[in-house]
């Protein structure tokens, strides 16, 4: 009966200390300012009270366990200031009960902040001094996971991420563009581009079971308004990894004097690197590190994840940016067309995802820079192809050369073959670019129709410069000796000309008409090629009516005879070195050479045979027949040395 009756007191005694709490509660709110013996009153009640019990604000009783709760989360996160070892190494139960002793220490701190009475009393004071001290070891250890999990975690790109165009830029920024082989071009001319299949795409930069781990960390961080250290630490680790993924596409970390400063090679050799990894870094990197700090970062109102990504971003965006500034406000040079046709055309494609990346004020100024790269670039690329130009019209021997296929020819065809791989970036950079000569289109056949691809502004200045190549050729062709050496040497440009313009994509800017244009100069110079080589020794196979010769004057027949074997000798000795390196051609002029030649002198000795005598006949119409199949080979013969069939 006694214990009934001692909890019935208990009880009474507990409704009137809720009672007398709630009244003196409805008295504080009433009342706005407390006196100073007011204050004393409520300070001396609250040391009356046990350690558990704060007195709040507003005369509440907030029923904190303060001490022991300190003591307990303290030691949950105290504890890894002194083991080895992360936290989140050990497993989420580890990394779970960490976090939740930090929220219950940030509750603790953030009861005491509110309540700034409460730090009137001595063992208050002390417990939040040691909540702090608590809290601020778990920020800096928070810091630290943070850290280790953005490193432990990344990821490297698939293999097939890493593959754009390479083969391609092997070919054209060859700095000898003469020794570029034909297989080579032809490669580059199909516009092969192995990353079209990966061209746009995410990647998870950070394992995706590593994501809630990130931002549960940021969630704790900032409910400390810790988050400039969050941020702070996350941009570094970020800005570390893509600085690797810039190692593991070999993009140099260099200045713009040490881009100046490099040679040709070299220069293309990181211009090639520019081009490949810009497009990795803004398709596929930077759009995946955008929503990775979207997905990290969206969720708190304090923080950009724009404004972090750019600074993740920016400093290697300056690089991109400041090679192309290096490029491009260097002297323009018809060898660096390409690598500079290239960095536009990339450019240009990336130019909306650039602008959708830098879209914020804060990464506006990334988005204007490479604006006005794009332009600069375009206007070096127009001074490159003039300089080319220019270089078609005054180039001028430097070293004696053969009467075959000219090393400059094959220069500037192979330069005119790469130049359609861009036509659609030249016909838009070309269209303003005036050249005197500029060949505007061909006359139409038949009343047919002009093709667009005859009439665009890459075909016009590329006829141009065909034009050009042959009035070089013409003038290049006087440092050789002889006008018949002079007219091989054309023949064999003229028809290599012809096949490289029949053969290719090139047929289509120039046109059917001005392709006949270009053989019948061939033909020409093969009726000349004839003409000055055998005219004096045919004139010796001309009747006497014909050469309107005197009587008294005539030689013999037998000493025309040996005087006509004579010039062979000597044209056989000299033109048997010379080289006409297309089989067909050279078949062309051994059946010129016959038709004209050894059928004159087979009609000379049907004619005179019996004055000549057959013992002064040194070699009949076949044998000569056959010895002309000798020209042109390469190989400089004597009559003696001579096969004969």
């Amino acid at each position: 009966m006694e214990d009934g009756e001692s909890t019935a007191t208990d009880h009474e005694v507990q409704n009137h200390l809720a009672a007398a709490a709630k009244h003196i509660m409805m008295a504080l709110k009433a009342c706005r300012n407390l006196t100073d013996d007011t204050k004393k009153v409520l300070s001396d009640l609250n040391s009356c009270l046990p350690n558990k019990l704060i007195l709040g604000e507003c005369g509440g009783w907030l029923l904190i366990d303060s001490e022991e709760q300190i003591k307990h989360y303290g030691e949950v996160i105290m504890r890894w200031e002194t083991e080895l070892g992360m936290i989140w190494d050990h497993g989420d139960t580890e990394a779970s009960s960490y976090l939740n002793a930090v929220t219950e220490i940030q509750k603790i701190v953030k009861t005491i902040g509110s309540h700034p009475m409460l730090l009137s009393n001595g063992k208050q004071k002390e417990l939040s001094l040691r909540a702090h001290h608590i809290l601020q070891r778990a920020m800096s250890k928070l810091k630290q996971e943070l850290m280790h999990i953005l490193i432990q975690h990344k990821q490297c790109f698939a293999p097939e991420y890493m593959s754009f165009r390479s083969h391609v830029e092997d070919a054209v920024y060859d700095e000898s563009f003469i020794s570029v082989e034909e297989d080579v071009i032809e490669s580059l001319s199909s516009g092969d581009d192995s990353g079209s299949s990966s061209d746009k795409c995410l990647v998870n930069l950070i394992h995706p079971k590593a994501i809630s781990s990130i931002k549960s960390i940021a969630s704790v961080m900032f409910a400390s308004e810790d988050d400039k250290e969050f941020c702070r630490s996350f941009v570094n680790i970020r800005k570390d990894a893509l600085e690797e993924y810039l190692a593991i596409l070999r993009m140099e970390q260099l200045t713009m004097e040490d881009t100046l400063k490099m040679d040709q090679n070299a220069l293309s050799c990181e211009g090639k690197k520019w081009v490949w990894a810009l497009r990795i870094i803004i398709r596929v990197y930077l759009r995946s590190e955008r929503c990775f700090c979207d997905q990290i970062l969206g969720e708190f109102g304090r923080v950009s994840p724009n404004r972090i990504f750019i600074e993740i971003a920016g400093s290697a965006m300056w690089q991109f940016i400041n090679f192309g500034e290096a490029i491009a406000m260097g002297t323009p040079q018809p060898e660096r067309l390409f690598l500079v046709l290239d960095m536009y055309e990339v450019l240009a494609d990336l130019m909306l995802d650039i602008d959708s990346l830098f879209n914020e004020e804060t990464g506006s100024r990334i988005g204007i820079e490479f604006h006005e790269l794009l332009s600069r670039l375009a206007d070096y690329a127009k001074g490159s192809f003039s300089e080319f130009r220019n270089c078609v019209v005054s180039d001028r021997p430097r070293k004696p050369f053969s009467s075959g296929i000219h090393r400059f020819t094959n220069y500037t065809m192979n330069y005119l073959k790469t130049l359609i791989t861009y036509r659609e970036t030249l016909n838009f950079l070309l269209h303003d670019l005036g050249a005197d000569g500029l060949d505007c289109s061909p006359e139409p056949e038949n009343g047919e129709e002009i093709s667009s691809y005859v009439s665009c502004p890459l075909a016009q200045h590329a006829r141009l410069l065909a034009s050009l190549l042959q009035e070089n050729l013409e003038n290049r062709s006087k440092f050789l000796k002889g006008e018949p050496m002079q007219h091989i040497f054309l023949m064999n440009n003229i028809n290599y000309m012809v096949q490289k313009i029949k053969d290719s994509e090139l047929r289509q800017y120039f046109g059917d008409e001005w392709i006949r244009r270009l053989i019948g100069n061939l033909h020409r110079h093969a009726n000349d090629y004839i003409r000055t080589t055998w005219s004096s020794a045919l004139l010796l196979l001309k009747d006497h009516v014909e050469l309107d010769v005197s009587p008294f004057h005539r030689p013999s027949h037998r000493s025309r005879c040996n005087k006509f074997i004579a010039a062979f000798e000597e044209i056989y000795k000299s033109q048997t070195g010379w080289v006409v390196p297309d089989s067909q051609l050279r078949e062309d002029l051994h059946i010129s050479t016959s038709q004209k030649v050894i059928q004159a002198y087979r009609g000379f000795i049907g004619r005179n045979f019996a004055q000549i005598g057959d013992q002064y006949i040194r070699y009949n119409g076949d044998e000569l027949e056959n010895l002309v199949l000798d020209f042109f080979e390469g190989s400089t013969r004597s009559l003696g040395s001579s096969r004969r069939r």
